[in-house]
């Protein structure tokens, strides 16, 4: 004879707990009893227990019920309700300048450190202040960008920075512990435990069918839970406050009907092209289906728009290939059409689906089946066929229990240890910011190292999976080097060029200064340390450059101080030559010029006065005694440390001097006696006349160029003859 498997099945919603029966044999289910009992209070929110005495309540008159008709009743399979599930979409951007080729583990730390921030940010919302009160049950990408731009993958990218937006699912902790309490109060062990929304899937859409993306949307009283499938499993899930409630309620204020009856009149729209309803007034109304549809057709739109956003929301934007409709208010008219056209997909691509798709079932046939059933049986063959457990492992020597609704990894466990992904990793090495030239540079640190990750004492990476009982180790990888570089790092060859100095080689270097001050290549540098690499770029630089500091000097300008006042005087400079041709100190010089330099004159009173324009003397020819004499003053005198100069001595380079001038007069008669030496006759009596032109004239008398002056000794009288006059 062959064994029957009794499973006993709860599905615990926000009004009702629905108890069921089956019996499996050989892979074979058979639908034994279903009991539905409501709520008696609001005890469920949310799918989550709110009231942990009223719902067990609740929970042990099904089991009562159903144990007077079927025996004892010890195990339970359940599920965590859909609605529960905290959907939340994050972004995470890191700096990946200089950094070598992206590895597949840098994108799994950069897609968890995302999970973790999606996991805080529901917990914010949560008024929760610690993440890892959270099960995160999935996560899908929603895109990978390098350098702002949209990318397939990352794997063996490079650039300056590379961000990835997923889209995770999360469960309270809270809800699965409140339905261990709940049920333990009603005297039931879990037998196990799944989510609503995969035993849906996983009774609907076989695993070879989970490759495709399909959505399936449980539409139920108060909430829609949907479940998107790509790539083999679930990849989001998601809720909308709006379900079948809204369109009874519709149906009520339109055809005046109370709820129950609205409630009934909808469930027979959907098979029905004709309906006949009793209005709260007692009168009968016979109704046509499209007379219905068109006066709720805004609460029908906002109920698909509701769904179809969300589905996109959690499809990346994109239309999945299918949609399946379940629940109570998937019944509701015109839903598929709807939900097709805001998809565009094709009408045949959105269906309803009972229990009557589910294979290998068999119904007994005192039972109603319905898209409302797929749920409770699903809940119970899942949670038989396909258990979600607990699985406790290790991490640093603490115990991290978690709920396995899909491969577990190495990551999940940090993840539900409430370690830091984005602290695992070494910081990178303080950079350095230095200026060349004018122009600042940014010197990154040294990359930080990845976290060291053993599993069971072997090295392990994230996307490892792990078993209960395993024993993680996590360290933090070691921070990055600051950086760490000399000045030569930075220049690839200090330019030099070959010079002739007055027929001397020599060979320039550029120059090189930290800070002002001059240094050598081998300097290391630090934080805003300004840096010069400058070729001299005049002849004067380049002189001083080469250490010629005294040819500097003689090219500087010829300089005195005149009564306190500094004079340059260019034309006594020292000359400067380039390759032949006089230049300026300041004019540029290039490879293999030859330059050639001359001192500074030394000029005599004479010739500075000539080049300042200034009169030293002045003079007038005449004649005496018939002989041609130039007549000389000084008008201007030159003193130096308070000794005058006469018009011969040299002037020195910074001389400081006083010149003082006299007022400019005319030459007078007088002045010739500064010139010529006059001797009186022996025998001249002591008088005599000064004559100029022939003419007798005075001391004072004024003389012009050209004058002819003489000057007449009258003889002494002899006694033996006349008087005679004697002329010098």
């Amino acid at each position: 004879m062959i064994e029957q498997n009794k499973l006993f099945a709860l599905d615990i919603g926000t009004r009702s707990v629905i108890g069921i029966i089956l019996e499996e044999q050989e892979g074979q289910y058979h639908v034994v009893d279903i009991l539905v009992k409501e709520h008696p209070e609001r005890a469920m929110l949310d799918g989550q227990i709110h009231d942990v005495l009223s719902v067990s309540k609740v929970i042990s008159e099904v089991k009562e019920r159903l144990e007077a008709k079927h025996g004892p009743l010890k195990k339970v399979c359940v599920a965590a309700a859909g609605r529960a599930l905290k959907t939340e979409r994050a972004k995470v951007t890191v700096d990946i300048n200089g950094k070598p080729l992206i590895t597949k583990q840098d994108i799994l730390h950069l897609e968890l450190s995302a999970v973790q921030h999606a996991q805080a940010i529901v917990a914010e919302k949560h008024q929760n202040d610690k993440s890892h009160y959270y099960y995160c049950v999935g996560y899908s990408i929603l895109y990978y960008r390098l350098d702002g731009e949209e990318i397939g993958h990352l794997i063996d990218q490079q650039g300056e920075e590379a961000s990835v937006e997923i889209i995770a699912t999360f469960l309270p902790k809270v809800v699965v512990e409140s339905l261990l309490s709940a049920l333990q109060r009603a005297g039931l062990e879990m037998e196990a435990l799944t989510l609503e929304p995969i035993a849906a899937i996983n009774v609907l859409i076989p695993p070879s069918m989970r490759r495709l993306n399909v959505a399936l949307v449980d539409i139920g009283a108060g909430t829609s839970d949907i479940a998107i499938t790509d790539l083999g499993t679930v990849v989001a899930y998601g809720m909308v406050p709006i379900a079948g409630d809204e369109i009874t309620e519709a149906i009520s204020d339109h055809l005046l009907l109370d709820f129950p009856l609205a409630e009934k009149a909808k469930r027979e729209l959907y098979t029905q092209d004709t309906i006949t309803v009793t209005d709260i007034l007692g009168f009968d109304t016979e109704i046509p289906k499209e007379e219905i549809t068109l006066q709720i057709s805004s609460t029908l739109d906002r109920l698909a728009s509701s769904i179809c956003k969300e589905i996109l929301t959690l499809n990346n934007q994109k239309s999945p290939k299918a949609v399946m409709l379940v629940g109570g208010g998937s019944l509701t008219p015109e839903l598929p059409k709807r939900v097709a056209e805001k998809l565009s997909l094709p009408d045949n691509r959105v269906a309803i689906r009972g229990i009557d798709a589910i294979s290998s079932l068999t119904i007994s046939e005192n039972i109603a089946m319905g898209p409302d059933l797929v749920t409770p049986i699903g809940i119970a063959i899942a949670a038989h066929k396909s258990p979600v457990q607990y699985k406790t492992v290790y991490v640093n020597e603490q115990p991290v229990r978690l709920f396995e609704v899909k491969k577990l990894t190495i990551g999940d466990c940090l993840l539900a240890a409430g370690i830091k992904m984005n602290k695992l990793y070494g910081k990178p090495g303080l950079a350095m910011i230095v200026t060349l030239n004018g122009q600042h540079i940014t010197i990154p640190g040294g990359h930080g190292e990845p976290p060291l990750i053993l599993r069971n004492g072997k090295p392990s990476s994230l996307d490892d999976e792990i078993e209960s009982g395993d024993l993680l180790m996590v360290e933090k990888g070691e921070d990055g080097h600051k950086a760490d570089l000399q000045i030569r790092d930075l220049i690839d060859e200090i330019p030099k060029k070959d010079i002739k100095v007055n027929n001397e080689d020599y060979t320039l270097f550029s120059v090189i200064t930290c800070n002002g001050r001059k240094t050598s290549p081998e300097q290391y540098l630090n934080d805003r340390d300004v840096v010069e690499c400058k070729m001299p770029e005049t002849v004067e630089e380049m002189l001083g450059s080469l250490g010629l500091h005294e040819l500097v000097k003689e090219l500087r300008p010829f300089q005195v101080k005149i009564n306190g006042q500094e004079t340059y005087i260019p034309p006594l400079s020292g000359k400067l030559y380039r390759n032949g041709i006089e230049i300026k100190p300041h004019n540029s010089f290039e490879h293999h010029d030859h330059i050639v330099t001359s001192k500074k004159a030394t000029p005599t009173v004479r010739e500075l006065a000539q080049l300042k324009q200034i009169i030293l003397s002045q003079s007038i020819p005449i004649s005496f005694d018939g002989k041609k004499i130039q007549l000389t003053k000084p008008v201007t005198s030159f003193k130096r440390d308070g000794v005058q100069l006469s018009d011969d001595d040299t002037i020195r380079n910074g001389d400081h001097l006083i010149i003082e001038q006299r007022r400019i007069e005319p030459f007078i008669f007088q002045d010739l006696f500064g010139h010529v030496e006059i001797d009186m006759p022996a025998q001249a009596n002591g008088r005599f006349v000064l004559l100029k032109n022939g003419e007798q004239a005075a001391f004072n008398s004024e003389l012009k160029p050209g004058d002819d002056l003489k000057i007449v000794w009258p003889l002494k009288q002899k006694s033996t003859a006349g008087d005679k006059t004697h002329k010098t």
